[in-house]
C-alpha cells in the first residue's frame, strides 16, 4: 500500500511536468507581450471559458499569464517547483513545499485560473498579519491582471466585508472565515449575509489550520444570566485542596478528578450535601478552578493584559485577541489571576474547523510539513499530500539531540551552545515552546552579555516580528522565538536588505530612530546615513510622509517598486532614496551572506521537543533554504513534559545506572528513536480526540445543515405565508397522529379543543357528525379551517398596517429557529457530556448519540412548527400593545 501511495504520488509529479513544459512555452511568447497586452490575457481566458473550455483546458495559457505578471509586478521569476505546487493546489490537494521555496507567490497562480470563472477565491491564512501581507504584495499581480482583490481584517464592518467577498480572490484568517459563515446563518435580512458560496479554498500552513486549529469548534455565544460569584468561591476552595490527598492530575489527557477525601472537603467547605446535586451544581466550577490551577499557568497557555486573560495560541506562538476557553474555563482562570471576571456565555451557534472546510466545492492547501498528517487529512478532508521537491538539494546538519538530567543544565547548555555561536558569528535561532521559556533564556544570555533579539507573545515584541525574524540571519544575530508556524517571513542568511531598507527609511522620516535597538542603529551606516540626511533638503517628501499612516508605509514603498503604477516626481524621489539604500544594503548584507555561508550557515536550537513532529519540523525547516548550508540540534531534559508524561523513568534509570551526572547529556541513536516514538504517540491521540470531535460533530451538523438551509430559504422568500401555512399543516397532522394512532373516539374532542387553541379560535370547531369522518376527511376539513382562520387574520392585520403580517410572519420565523437552535446546541452539549457513561452497558455511546440527537432534533422542528403558528395567530396582541 505504501509503494502504491509513493508511485502514485511520483506519477502524478511526472504528469505535472509535462504541464510545467506547456507553462513555459506560452511564458516564452509572453515575454515580448507589452503590458496592455499581458492584461488582455484575463478577457481571453474567461472567453474561452464562456465558450466551452474547462479550466483544465486553459491552465498553462492562465499559469503562464500570472507568471509573466509576477515577474514584471514582484521582480519574482517562479521556480519549475513553484508551477507544480501551482498545479497541486488547482488539482484539490495540498502541496507539501520545504520552507523557503516561495509558497506565498505559488498561490497566484491557482487564484488567478479559478478566478476566472467569477466564483469565489477564498486565500486562508492563519493570521491577520499574513493575510494583509500577501493581499498586499501577491495581490497587485491580480490587481494588475484585472482582477479584484478584498482583504477582510478583524475590526471590518459588514458592508465592507461583504465588498471585500464579492471581489474576485478574498484573503483571509480562518477564524474571520468561520465566524463570518456563523453571523450569516444568524442574520436577519439578506442585507446582511456577506458571504458568496463557497467555491475554491487555498489554505496556507495547511497543517495548521486543519489539524492543530481542528481541535477546538467556532463558537459565537451571547452572555448568559448565570452569577460569577461561584468562580470566586471555587478558587478558594481549590486553593486549599492538595494534590495526590484531594485531587489527581492526569497531564496526557490534561484532566483533574476529585477523590473521596476531596469530595468530602468541598462538601463540608460549601456546606451542602451532594456537590454533585443538579439543582445546585458546584462540581465543574471546582474541577476549572483545579484546571486553572494546575495545569493552565501564565506566560505559557495565557498572558494577562489591561486587567484581561488573553489565550496564547500553543501552535504559533500568538496571542488570541477575542478568543475564550468554553465551559467556565477561562472564568475560572479569571478568577484565579484575580481579574473582571466576564459573564459565562451561552452558546448561538458552532462549528467545527472540518465541517467549515468541508462547504468548499474545491479545497487545497500548501505548507512545508504535512507528510506526517496525510493519513488525518485523507480521512477527514479527502485531501491528498504532494510532495513537491526543493529547487535546490537541502544542505542541513541534523545533529543529535542532547538529554539532560534536569532543566537547569539543559538551559547552561543551550546558553553555552549560543554564546560559542556569537563568537563565531554565525547566526543562531533559538525556538521556545513559551513565552516564560523565552524570557528565562533572554535573563541568562544577558548575564553572558550576548545581544539578543526576543519573539514571543507579548505585545511590545509581536509589534517588531517582521524586521526580527527578517534580520536573523545576519552575522551574530542571536533570535530567541517562540513557535515558527505561521511566521511567513524567511531568514535570509546576510540579512533582508529590502525590509532593513524600508525601515530604515521609514524610522527617519516618521523620526523614530529612538524605537530601533542598538543592533539596528549599528546596521544604519555612514554610507546610508549621509543618504538619509539629503531627505532634509525635500521638505515635500516629509510632508507626504507624516500623512501617511504607519500602517500604510509597507504598501506606500511596496507601491514605488510597481511598475504599473504611474508615480509623481515626489514619489520618484523617494524610490530614489529607497533604491540608493537598498542598494547599499544589498552589497553589505552580500558580503555577510558569504561569510555566514564559510561558517556553516544558520544554526536552529531546539529548547524542547513539541508535542507534534510537525513543530519541530518547522523550526529546523529554517535552516538550509534554497540550497543553504544550516545546521539544527535539541537540547532536552528528562524534566521536559514529553519525557517526563512520556517513559522519562526509563531513560532517567539508564543515566543512574551508568552514573551519569548532571552536566553530562545522553547522545544516542536509540534515544532519539524513544523520543519519536513518543511524540507518534500523543499524535496518535490528539488524532483520536480530533476525529472523536469529528464524528460526534457530524451528527450536529447534518442538523445545522438543515436549519441553516430552512433560514436561508425564508430569508429569501418575499412570501412567507406559504411557510406558516406549510408548518401548521405539519402541526395538524402530528396531533392527528398522536391521537388516532390510540384508535379511540373519543380523542377527536381532544383534537378539535387542540386545534382551536393552536389557531386561537374563542370557541372550537363545530363539525356536523364527526364521528363519522375518516383520518383524511378529518385532515381535509382541518385544512380548509386552517386556511378560512389565517385568510381573516391577515385581513385583519392588513387593514391596520400593509404588509405587515409578512414582516410578523419572517420576524416569527427567524426569532424561533434561533431561539430552539440555541436551546438545542445546550441539550446537545450536555448529552455530548453524559453520553460516555452508556459504554459502561455496553452500549456505544455514539450510536446512542446519534438516536438521541435525532429525537431532540424531531422535537425542536416541532416545537418551532408549533411555536410559529401559535404566535402568529395571536399578533393581534402584539399590534394592541403597540398601539
Amino acid at each position: 500500500m505504501f509503494n502504491f501511495l509513493i508511485n502514485k504520488s511520483y506519477r502524478n509529479i511526472e504528469n505535472y511536468r509535462r504541464i510545467v513544459n506547456t507553462i513555459k512555452a506560452f511564458d516564452s511568447s509572453f515575454i515580448h507581450y507589452s503590458d496592455i497586452e499581458l492584461q488582455q490575457q484575463t478577457s481571453k481566458l474567461q472567453e474561452k471559458l464562456i465558450n466551452g473550455k474547462s479550466l483544465d483546458d486553459i491552465l498553462p495559457e492562465a499559469f503562464a499569464t500570472a507568471k509573466e505578471a509576477t515577474k514584471r509586478i514582484l521582480g519574482l521569476t517562479m521556480f519549475d517547483v513553484q508551477l507544480l505546487g501551482g498545479i497541486v493546489l488547482h488539482k484539490g490537494k495540498i502541496a507539501e513545499m520545504k520552507t523557503g521555496e516561495g509558497k506565498t507567490i505559488v498561490a497566484i497562480l491557482p487564484a488567478y485560473l479559478n478566478a476566472l470563472t467569477q466564483k469565489s477565491v477564498h486565500i486562508i491564512t492563519v493570521n491577520d498579519y499574513l493575510a494583509k501581507r500577501d493581499a498586499e504584495s501577491a495581490g497587485q499581480v491580480h490587481q494588475f491582471l484585472g482582477l479584484t482583490v478584498g482583504l477582510i481584517q478583524q475590526t471590518m464592518s459588514a458592508i465592507n466585508r461583504k465588498q471585500k467577498y464579492n471581489c474576485d480572490i478574498t484573503y483571509i484568517t480562518n477564524s474571520e472565515l468561520g465566524f463570518d459563515y456563523l453571523r450569516d446563518n444568524m442574520a436577519i435580512d439578506t442585507y446582511d449575509i456577506v458571504q458568496r458560496p463557497f467555491n475554491f479554498g487555498i489554505i496556507d500552513e495547511v497543517d495548521s489550520i486543519l489539524i492543530d486549529e481542528a481541535r477546538t469548534p467556532l463558537i459565537i455565544s451571547g452572555p448568559s444570566e448565570a452569577s460569577t460569584d461561584k468562580y470566586k468561591t471555587s478558587t478558594l476552595i481549590a486553593n486549599q485542596l492538595i494534590k495526590e490527598v484531594h485531587y489527581e492530575i492526569d497531564e496526557k489527557a490534561r484532566n483533574t478528578t476529585l477523590t473521596e477525601e476531596g469530595i468530602s472537603l468541598c462538601e463540608e467547605l460549601l456546606n451542602v450535601e451532594n456537590l454533585y446535586s443538579i439543582d445546585n451544581p458546584w462540581t465543574q466550577y471546582i474541577l476549572n478552578s483545579l484546571k486553572a490551577k494546575e495545569l493552565f499557568l501564565i506566560d505559557r497557555h495565557y498572558i494577562v493584559r489591561n486587567n484581561e486573560v488573553i489565550i496564547v495560541d500553543e501552535f504559533t506562538g500568538r496571542i488570541m485577541e477575542g478568543r475564550r476557553w468554553s465551559d467556565g474555563l477561562h472564568q475560572a482562570i479569571e478568577s484565579k489571576e484575580n481579574v473582571e471576571i466576564q459573564k459565562e456565555n451561552q452558546t448561538l451557534a458552532s462549528i467545527t474547523y472540518q465541517n467549515l472546510f468541508l462547504l468548499y466545492k474545491k479545497l487545497a492547501g500548501m505548507t512545508g510539513t504535512a507528510k506526517t498528517e496525510e493519513t488525518e487529512l485523507d480521512k477527514i478532508y479527502k485531501l491528498e499530500v504532494i510532495e513537491i521537491p526543493t529547487n535546490k538539494p537541502c544542505r542541513r546538519k541534523e545533529l543529535s539531540d542532547l538529554v539532560y538530567k534536569n532543566e537547569y543544565s539543559k538551559w547552561e547548555a543551550i546558553t553555552n551552545e549560543c554564546y560559542d555561536m556569537y563568537q563565531i558569528g554565525k547566526p543562531t535561532l533559538v525556538g521556545t515552546t513559551n513565552v516564560e521559556k523565552s524570557e528565562l533564556l533572554a535573563s541568562m544570555l544577558e548575564e553572558y552579555q550576548i545581544p539578543y533579539n526576543l519573539l514571543n507573545a507579548k505585545p511590545e515584541n509581536i509589534a517588531r516580528e517582521s524586521e526580527i525574524i527578517a534580520q536573523a540571519g545576519r552575522k551574530f544575530a542571536i533570535t530567541i522565538s517562540t513557535n515558527m508556524a505561521g511566521r511567513g517571513t524567511d531568514i535570509i542568511l546576510g540579512g533582508n536588505a529590502p525590509a532593513m531598507a524600508k525601515l530604515v527609511l521609514n524610522s527617519y522620516i516618521k523620526q523614530t530612530f529612538y524605537s530601533l535597538n542598538n543592533y539596528q542603529q549599528n546596521a544604519i551606516n555612514k554610507d546610508v546615513n549621509n543618504i538619509l540626511k539629503t531627505l532634509n533638503s525635500y521638505p515635500e517628501i516629509i510632508k507626504i510622509w507624516e500623512n501617511i499612516d504607519i500602517e500604510e508605509v509597507e504598501q506606500y514603498l511596496l507601491n514605488l517598486t510597481y511598475t504599473g503604477k504611474k508615480l509623481n516626481d515626489t514619489d520618484k524621489k523617494i524610490q530614489k532614496i529607497y533604491n540608493r539604500i537598498l542598494y547599499i544594503y544589498s552589497k553589505i548584507f552580500r558580503k555577510e551572506k558569504e561569510e555566514i555561508i564559510l561558517l556553516g550557515g544558520l544554526h536552529v536550537i531546539g529548547t524542547e521537543r513539541h508535542e507534534s513532529r510537525r513543530i519541530d519540523n518547522q523550526l529546523k525547516g529554517r535552516a538550509g533554504r534554497q540550497g543553504d548550508p544550516g545546521s539544527s540540534r535539541f537540547f532536552l531534559s528528562l524534566q521536559d513534559n514529553l519525557l517526563r508524561i512520556f517513559g522519562g523513568e526509563k531513560i532517567s534509570n539508564l543515566m543512574q545506572t551508568l552514573n551519569i551526572d548532571e552536566n553530562t547529556p545522553i547522545e544516542s541513536i536509540i534515544l532519539s528513536k524513544s523520543l519519536d516514538s513518543a511524540q507518534k504517540k500523543v499524535e496518535s491521540y490528539f488524532y483520536d480526540v480530533r476525529k472523536q470531535l469529528f464524528d460526534y460533530d457530524e451528527v450536529i451538523n447534518n442538523q445545522r445543515q438543515a436549519i441553516y438551509a430552512e433560514r436561508k430559504r425564508i430569508l429569501q422568500s418575499n412570501f412567507t405565508r406559504d411557510c406558516i401555512i406549510e408548518y401548521a399543516e405539519s402541526t395538524i397532522d402530528e396531533i392527528l397522529y398522536f391521537h388516532e394512532k390510540e384508535k379511540v373516539i373519543e380523542n377527536r374532542e381532544n383534537i378539535i379543543k387542540q386545534i382551536s387553541e393552536l389557531l386561537n379560535l374563542t370557541q372550537p370547531i363545530n363539525i356536523i357528525n364527526w364521528q363519522n369522518m375518516n383520518h383524511e376527511q378529518m385532515r381535509i376539513f382541518l385544512y380548509e379551517q386552517l386556511r378560512i382562520t389565517y385568510d381573516l387574520r391577515e385581513g385583519y392585520l392588513e387593514q391596520l398596517r400593509p404588509g405587515l403580517i409578512r414582516q410578523l410572519e419572517k420576524y416569527y420565523l427567524l426569532q424561533q429557529i434561533d431561539k430552539a437552535w440555541q436551546e438545542h446546541l445546550e441539550k446537545m452539549t450536555i448529552l455530548r457530556e453524559s453520553i460516555g457513561w452508556r459504554s459502561y452497558g455496553q452500549q456505544d455511546p455514539l450510536v446512542e448519540y446519534k438516536n438521541e440527537a435525532f429525537n431532540l432534533f424531531i422535537s425542536m422542528v416541532t416545537y418551532i412548527r408549533q411555536t410559529v403558528v401559535y404566535l402568529t395567530m395571536r399578533s393581534r396582541l402584539i399590534v394592541n400593545l403597540k398601539e
